[in-house]
């Protein structure tokens, strides 16, 4: 099969790297990739959020199947273009991304299955919100409706914390993604990250993993995409798990299905956990970043083919096959991120990294130019390793991030804490 991947950050690197453990691809391309990427596939310059485009550049190429791989794509309908088209796709229609698009529309969804999440209020002016902020108090969560890339939630701890965070976001602080705000409350507990795939009808769990939201170690400072994550989520016991599916995700999927927006890719469940009881963060239309990492690198060469399943609507027929093992991913960010930060310094240090089945370093934000590795984003590489023990896998990681020699970057020291003990 040739094999197209829309996106060019860690997620599309570890996605990259599993697909191409599968014998049943011929060709891979990657759009627009990275230099980590362009190491092992080929890397194609394509607007990835304009359908007609992905279409011509499709056909002109003989792709069989695309694996969309950020949410913008998904947002702007590209997977609606290549269905129309006859191509084979994973990536859910523009309708269903909503559940990501827009949290007002998941909150609607969440009433309408009777899934447990936060109680909420949505406001598209300013004035309202802050009233409503003042008359709640705190702990409370805002979060503009739209897309944000990963940054567009404030966990205010305090009341002129939430308020500024309404200035900011009804001022353009995340541009459209702002116009609209929900206001939650705050929920205590554990959180996790649960992966489904869905073919529309089927619903087949795929793992679980726990990220590190904020910058700075303990779990502290800003929100960011996320700085390292690890799975398996030691919270998503059996249980957990199965009233996940029975409560939240199976009703959700039916609710879609019902409105004539069936469901079909992968359906990111964020999970608070407290007494056992599992209550919705959020949904996300695809892989999440960094918990992409880890998975594709527990999963391996099946990770296509259930992909494969889910675009043919054959998951019903589907089963995965896990190893009893654990991974981890370390995150290596520019100084300053995820606030102002410098782009464009180099990075030494990559080629002595190991590239086995159990360790390798996953670009995100690279780019190469003359011979050297150059830094592109905030979030550039992920240091990511497996083990029998999840000890074991942190060992093997940060050993590739203290390998590398990049001044300019910066990463945590603590990932997996939680389910390590540790303090």
């Amino acid at each position: 099969m040739n094999i197209l991947i829309l996106g060019g950050g860690g997620r599309e690197h570890a996605l990259a790297w599993a697909v191409l453990q599968n014998p049943k691809c011929d060709r891979l391309i990657v759009a627009p990739g990275n230099a980590g990427i362009a190491k092992i596939a080929d890397c194609a310059s394509l607007d990835i959020e304009n359908g007609a485009d992905v279409v011509e550049f499709v056909e002109g190429n003989a792709i069989d199947f695309v694996i969309v791989g950020p949410e913008a794509p998904l947002a702007a309908g590209v997977a609606d273009r290549l269905r129309d088209a006859g191509v084979l796709v994973f990536g859910p229609s523009k309708a269903a991304a909503r559940l990501e698009a827009s949290k007002g529309f998941t909150k609607e969804i969440c009433d309408a299955a009777g899934a447990p999440t936060a109680g909420y209020a949505r406001f598209t002016e300013a004035a309202p919100a802050k009233e409503y902020i003042r008359a709640q108090g705190a702990p409370i969560v805002v979060k503009a409706d739209g897309l944000a890339a990963g940054k567009g939630v404030i966990v205010a701890m305090d009341v002129d914390t939430a308020l500024a965070a309404i200035d900011d976001m009804f001022g353009g602080e995340f541009g459209a993604a702002g116009a609209e705000v929900v206001i939650e409350e705050f929920m205590e507990g554990e959180e996790a990250s649960f992966f489904v795939l869905c073919d529309g009808e089927t619903v087949l769990p795929i793992g679980t993993a726990q990220d590190h939201k904020r910058v700075g170690e303990g779990d502290t400072g800003p929100n960011t995409g996320g700085m390292g994550a690890y799975s398996p989520a030691p919270v998503m016991t059996d249980a957990v798990t199965q009233k996940a599916l029975d409560q939240i995700v199976r009703p959700t999927m039916a609710e879609m299905a019902r409105r004539g927006t069936p469901y079909q890719g992968v359906l990111y469940v964020g999970l608070m956990i407290k007494d056992g009881q599992p209550r919705l963060v959020e949904y996300n239309a695809r892989f999440g970043d960094p918990e992409c990492q880890v998975l594709m690198m527990r999963l391996g060469a099946q990770a296509m083919d259930l992909m494969h399943a889910a675009a043919e609507g054959r998951l019903a027929g589907a089963k995965v096959n896990w190893a009893d093992d654990h991974a981890i991913t370390v995150v290596l960010a520019a100084r300053g991120y995820p606030g102002a930060y410098q782009k464009g310094t180099e990075i030494c240090g990559l080629d002595t990294l190991p590239e086995t089945s159990e360790e390798i370093c996953f670009h995100a934000g690279t780019v190469e130019k003359d011979g050297k590795i150059l830094a592109n984003g905030g979030r550039v590489l992920n240091a990511t390793a497996r083990g029998k023990t999840l000890a074991e896998a942190r060992d093997r990681a940060y050993a590739m991030a203290e390998a590398i020699d990049w001044p300019e970057g910066f990463y945590r020291r603590d990932i997996g804490w939680r389910a390590l003990g540790e303090s």
